[in-house]
C-alpha cells in the first residue's frame, strides 16, 4: 500500500488542478457541445437539397423557350430554377453559384436540342444534368418500358450527427490527453517542479502514470455529457451496449494519454511541446474519420489510417454506438489501441527526462 500512495497523492493533485482551471472544463465539456450543434444544424436532416439551376434566356425567342424550360423544370422538388441572361449564367457557372446552365436553342423541340453547361469534375453536376434532361424528355412525351417506384426508410444511426459524435468524442479524447498530459508536464518542467520532484522517493513511472490515472476519471463524465446533450437536441441514441462503450472510451484515452506522454518526455519548452502536439493530432483528426470519412483517401493509404490510435477508436466506437455491435467484434481496431497503450507507456518512460 505505501508503494501506490505516491501514485494516489499525485493522481488527486491532477485531479484538483483540472477542477480549478476554468479553461480546462470549457474545452473538455463546453465545446465538444458547441461543435455538436454547429455541425448538427448544418447538415440536420431536411430532406433532399435543392441545386441551383439557371436556364439561359437569349433574346426574345429564347427567353419564350427558356420560360417553358423553367416552368416544366419547376414542377418537381430539388431544383432551384433561375432564369437568367448568358453572360450572367456564365458568372454563376464560374463562381459555383449554381450547379448546371440550361440553353435552349429554339422552343422546345425534336429539331431544337438544349445545350447543357457544367463542370464534369463535380459529382452532383453530372446528377443534376441527368435529373434536369430526364424532366425535359419525359415532358416532351418520352415514357419508360417498366414502371417502378420508391420506398424509402433512414436506417439507424444513419444520419449525418449520428455519425458525428463518436468522432467527436474520440476527438475530444484525444485532445484532452494530449494538451492536458504534455502541457502539464512540460510547465513542470520549465518552471524546475520536475527537478524537485526527481529529489524525492517517488518514481517517474508514478509521476506519468497519475495523468493516465487523472484523465480515466472524467471520461465516464465527458461520454455522459456529450451524449446526453446530442440526444436531448438531435435525438442520438446508443443502439449498443452502454458499458461496452465506456470500456473502449477508457481503452481509448489510456491510448492516447500514452502519445502525450511520449511527446513530453523531452519537451523543453512550452513551443516545442506544441509544436509535436500539433503534429500527431492535427494529421490524425484529418485522416481518422472525425468530420468526414476515411474512405475518401485513396485505398493505398487505408492499411495506414486503419493503424492510427484515433481511427481504431472511431470504427469501434462507431460500430457499437450506431450499428449495435458487440465489443467482441471489435477486435482488430481494440488491438490497435492496447498496442499503442502499451508502447507509447514503455517509450514514455524509458525516454522521460526530469530535467
Amino acid at each position: 500500500m505505501n508503494d501506490r500512495r505516491p501514485l494516489l497523492a499525485l493522481s488527486e493533485a491532477r485531479i484538483k488542478q483540472f477542477l480549478r482551471e476554468p479553461g480546462s472544463l470549457f474545452w473538455t465539456f463546453v465545446f465538444p457541445l458547441l461543435i455538436t450543434v454547429a455541425l448538427g444544424i448544418a447538415f440536420r436532416t431536411q430532406g433532399p437539397p435543392r441545386s441551383r439551376v439557371a436556364v439561359v434566356a437569349d433574346g426574345p425567342d429564347g427567353a419564350t423557350a427558356a420560360s417553358l424550360i423553367a416552368a416544366t423544370l419547376g414542377d418537381g422538388a430539388g431544383l432551384d430554377v433561375q432564369v437568367v441572361a448568358p453572360a450572367e449564367a456564365a458568372r454563376r457557372l464560374r463562381t459555383g453559384d449554381v450547379v448546371l446552365a440550361v440553353e435552349p436553342t429554339g422552343p422546345p423541340g425534336p429539331g431544337h436540342p438544349v445545350v447543357y453547361r457544367y463542370d464534369p469534375t463535380r459529382p452532383d453536376a453530372i446528377a443534376v444534368r441527368r435529373l434536369v434532361d430526364d424532366r425535359l424528355q419525359r415532358h416532351a412525351g418520352r415514357g419508360d418500358p417498366i414502371r417502378t417506384r420508391d420506398e424509402t426508410a433512414v436506417a439507424q444511426g444513419a444520419r449525418y450527427i449520428d455519425w458525428l459524435i463518436p468522432g467527436l468524442l474520440g476527438m475530444q479524447l484525444l485532445n484532452g490527453q494530449m494538451w492536458g498530459t504534455s502541457f502539464n508536464i512540460v510547465n513542470s518542467r520549465v518552471r524546475k517542479a520536475l527537478k524537485r520532484l526527481a529529489a524525492t522517493p517517488m518514481r517517474r513511472g508514478d509521476y506519468l502514470l497519475s495523468f493516465r490515472m487523472s484523465g480515466l476519471i472524467f471520461v465516464p463524465l465527458q461520454m455522459l455529457v456529450l451524449f446526453v446533450f446530442a440526444h436531448l437536441t438531435f435525438g442520438v441514441t446508443n443502439h449498443g451496449s452502454t458499458l461496452a462503450a465506456v470500456l473502449l472510451a477508457l481503452l481509448g484515452s489510456w491510448s492516447f494519454a500514452g502519445l502525450g506522454l511520449l511527446c513530453a518526455s523531452r519537451a523543453q519548452n512550452s513551443e516545442t511541446a506544441n509544436g509535436l502536439i500539433n503534429v500527431v493530432t492535427l494529421p490524425m483528426m484529418v485522416l481518422s474519420g472525425v468530420f468526414f470519412s476515411s474512405s475518401r483517401f485513396p485505398s493505398v493509404l487505408q492499411p495506414a489510417i486503419r493503424l492510427l490510435p484515433l481511427s481504431a477508436f472511431n470504427e469501434a466506437m462507431r460500430a457499437i454506438v450506431n450499428d449495435g455491435a458487440s465489443i467482441f467484434s471489435q477486435g482488430f481496431p481494440i488491438a490497435v489501441l492496447a498496442v499503442w497503450a502499451l508502447v507509447t507507456a514503455v517509450v514514455a518512460v524509458k525516454l522521460f527526462r526530469w530535467t
